[in-house]
């Protein structure tokens, strides 16, 4: 009913709406499990940064980084900016950065974002906010900031930033070290963490830094770097977490309560002078977790999503994350917890992606990353 509503309030003619997109597949690309269909939903868009489906599986939201909020149609259109987004700092990799949509948005309508702020002394820092999507999708209502990065120390480097609601509806968000690499072993501040928070920002009282004085109690896990890309396991609801390294070392891990990820006295990277990391003392450092699986060369991690979804029965058990610095989407075969094989595709594309989602239908949704940049649907060919 709410889906027949949503798409009622968008014909209706309360969004202002884009051209459409063939809904046939574009073309079709080699995988190890048979061809890939690769189609093009809609295009134009500004430096998408993530995406959400509406109930129904019709329409999502999606981010773009200027500062802009879309609905997109699987039909192709895409709506006018929405009103009510907050101002966002879009210097180098900052801007509106993720969006998600409340457990109980059937109700409550709520739609979460994060993006990058700009302070009083032009440094900037990542924000979660949300806000009621208004009836006839126009517009973002009420909003409410739930969480500042503090304190403000980026020139334009290192946000993050994910949300991720977990079973029990706590919100765990991703937040990078500004470029200040010294700073995520600093529990008195919000860089190179990941926090958790009640979904009305409030922090649950079993934090594991609540009665700690000089520490955070948002905080959840610490010594990360820029992670970019979160999503929960379907299989064990535990929270899994990519984030970019420096030149090597890009990193899944999967925080535990207190835990220590090691950036930046532990890591496979080096410095982009080709010098190593100051601050390092080797690929592990005591009292802290080596990651659960690690890139030599970097790919450049983004977006990521696991693959539960019955429509194609080859992907079951698989992790898509996006890769930017060496273009493609990557498919992991897990084996419980356990990545055993590595796949890239859509490298023939050569399309940076930033984000990837598995919709209500089976299929991925992936948003590549440009200024005149798609949203791809892929499926396996049936």
């Amino acid at each position: 009913m709410l889906a027949r509503h949503l798409l009622a309030a968008t014909f209706a003619g309360a969004i202002l709406w884009g051209g459409f997109a063939s809904a046939a597949p574009d073309q079709r690309l080699d995988s190890t499990l048979g061809p890939l269909e690769v189609t093009t939903v809609a295009d134009g868009l500004a430096r998408p940064w993530s995406l959400a489906f509406l109930p129904g599986g019709e329409l999502m939201l999606v981010t773009e980084r200027p500062g802009t909020l879309r609905v997109v149609g699987l039909d192709g259109r895409v709506s006018e900016p929405l009103d009510g987004v907050p101002e966002v700092y879009a210097t180098g990799q900052g801007g509106l950065l993720d969006v998600r949509l409340s457990p109980d948005f059937a109700s409550d309508r709520l739609v979460y974002l994060t993006y990058a702020e700009a302070g009083e002394d032009g440094k900037a820092g990542t924000v979660v906010g949300r806000g009621r999507l208004s009836e006839d999708l126009s517009a973002i209502e009420d909003f409410e900031v739930l969480l500042r990065q503090q304190p403000k120390l980026s020139v334009g480097l290192h946000f993050g930033s994910r949300l991720v609601f977990d079973r029990a509806g706590d919100l765990f968000v991703t937040l990078g070290e500004n470029n200040r690499r010294s700073t995520a072993q600093d529990l008195d501040k919000l860089q190179g963490k990941v926090v958790r928070l009640n979904p009305d920002g409030s922090v649950p009282p079993d934090n594991p830094f609540v009665d700690r004085q000089g520490a955070r109690p948002e905080i959840w896990s610490y010594g990360h770097r820029n992670p970019q890309g979160a999503a929960l396991n379907p299989w064990t609801g535990a929270l899994w977490v990519n984030e970019h390294g420096p030149r090597g070392g890009d990193e899944i891990n999967v925080p535990q309560a207190g835990k220590n990820y090691g950036w930046p006295l532990a890591t496979h990277g080096i410095d982009y002078s080709g010098q190593p990391i100051p601050e390092a003392v080797g690929e592990t450092a005591e009292g802290t977790v080596a990651p659960h699986h690690v890139w030599e060369v970097s790919p450049g991690l983004s977006g990521m999503a696991f693959y539960d979804a019955e429509r194609f029965p080859a992907w079951q058990h698989s992790l898509f994350i996006g890769a930017l610095a060496q273009p493609s989407l990557i498919r992991l075969t897990l084996d419980g917890d356990a990545v055993v094989k590595e796949e890239r595709l859509l490298e023939s594309l050569g399309k940076r992606i930033r984000d990837v989602r598995v919709g209500p239908d089976g299929y991925l949704y992936v948003l590549t990353d440009e200024a005149d940049a798609s949203l791809l649907r892929i499926g396996l060919a049936e």
